[in-house]
């Protein structure tokens, strides 16, 4: 079963690095604070982790704090805690030095998802719940610039976002809001054509790969990865058929641009196109 894995990996890898020397031609810029302010920093066991929104990051930030001794078992963490704690390093709180230092000697590793279906989880999450943040920040300016005929209560709070028009924001070029974390490319968040990345995992293998990480770092045979769903658990996780069902509801060229806009993505996580 190891060497399964091992091979996966290998395949992983290769592929990001081909479509990166294909494609990119940064292979020899600096690295910056910014390209590493997404990296999650654990000292013990010399871990780097890249956080990509809807693909675990609440469950692997819980993994890494129990690695870390800030917490006996995932379970006794709370999602507040996980994201506003602030328990966790991040890579570009330290200085060059120990930037550099680190990237040269822990694991490094991310997580990625189905570009599309990360797209519907975050969307659900964000607009089809209450969400003090989302609705004023990006409802507001989304319903503004692309309803007609949008009511005053729609203008004023923001909510109820359709689907249709978050993509029409996604797709614009001149956004009225900028971009955001939870569906930015996971490129950007990650810098891989940048960082050599020594794990590549997958949200669609997230046990097999998760646990396969944990034993490469020599963690604690005891400690595993959390299966719950961390927000809206009585609410049925984002599939390939619910994507779907989002996707019916554009037209064929909105559909053909969203790919095109996370083409990158699809290429280089080796996803083929819906």
């Amino acid at each position: 079963k190891w060497k399964t894995l091992y091979q996966i990996q290998s395949e992983r890898k290769q592929i990001m690095r081909e479509t990166c020397s294909k494609y990119k031609s940064n292979n020899r810029r600096i690295i910056t604070p910014y390209h590493v302010s997404r990296i999650f920093v654990e000292d013990k066991y010399r871990v780097l982790y890249c956080e990509v929104p809807k693909a675990g990051c609440s469950n692997w930030k819980r993994v890494l704090m129990v690695l870390n001794g800030l917490a006996a078992s995932t379970k006794d963490i709370q999602h507040n805690t996980v994201h506003y704690g602030n328990y966790l390093k991040r890579l570009d709180g330290f200085d060059r030095k120990g930037i550099y230092h680190r990237l040269n000697t822990y694991t490094k590793m991310l997580f990625i998802r189905e570009p599309f279906e990360k797209l519907v989880s975050a969307f659900r999450d964000k607009f089809e719940h209450p969400n003090n943040y989302y609705h004023p920040v990006f409802g507001k300016a989304i319903i503004s610039r692309y309803r007609v005929n949008a009511t005053k209560e729609a203008l004023r709070t923001g909510s109820g976002v359709k689907f249709k028009e978050f993509i029409q924001y996604l797709l614009d070029v001149h956004r009225p809001v900028g971009m955001d974390i939870h569906w930015d490319h996971v490129n950007r968040l990650c810098s891989p054509c940048l960082i050599d990345y020594d794990f590549v995992g997958k949200f669609e293998s997230m046990e097999e790969d998760a646990n396969f990480f944990l034993h490469l770092i020599g963690a604690p045979q005891n400690l595993t990865f959390p299966k719950f769903k961390d927000r809206h658990s009585n609410e049925e996780r984002t599939t390939t058929k619910i994507t779907q069902q989002y996707f019916a509801q554009l037209s064929p060229s909105q559909r053909q641009r969203s790919y095109d806009f996370y083409y990158m993505d699809y290429l280089m996580f080796n996803y083929s196109k819906p």
